[in-house]
This record gives structure tokens, sequence and C-alpha cells, in this order.
């Protein structure tokens, strides 16, 4: 059905909106991978963007020097 209406919406019958559609998915080069920041940005900057705050961290602590317990078999 949809791929009715793109044809219909292109002003071309079916069977040359499928020719279409082959020749350009061999005409286009690679789609280039979009990471998920990326992904998410260009979903939303149609809809005015989204501004977060990011809260603010502390530097990293190193991990504390904790005593080892012998563990007894009995």
């Amino acid at each position: 059905m949809r791929f009715r209406v793109r044809a219909a919406r292109h002003g071309r019958p079916m069977e040359h909106e499928a020719k279409e559609i082959l020749r350009m998915s061999f005409t286009e080069g690679p789609r280039r991978k979009l990471n998920l920041a990326e992904s998410i940005r260009r979903r939303f900057t149609s809809l005015g963007g989204v501004q977060i705050e990011l809260a603010c961290r502390d530097e990293t602590r190193e991990a504390p020097n904790l005593p080892r317990h012998k563990h007894r078999s009995d």
C-alpha cells in the first residue's frame, strides 16, 4: 500500500517507481552510520532541539585501600 502511494505521489506507475528505487539504491553511496548521540540530536533538531544541563562532577577519587581478610576453612 505504501509503495502504491509513493508511486502516485511521484506521478508514475508502480513499475517505474520500482525501477527508480532500484536505480537509486545502486547509485547512492553507502550511508554513513551515525553514533547514538548524533541520531538522537538529528531526531530532536526538527522539534527545536533539547537543552540539558549537565550535573557537575567531582574529580575521580582513588579507590579506598581496604584490608584483606583471610578466609578460614572449617
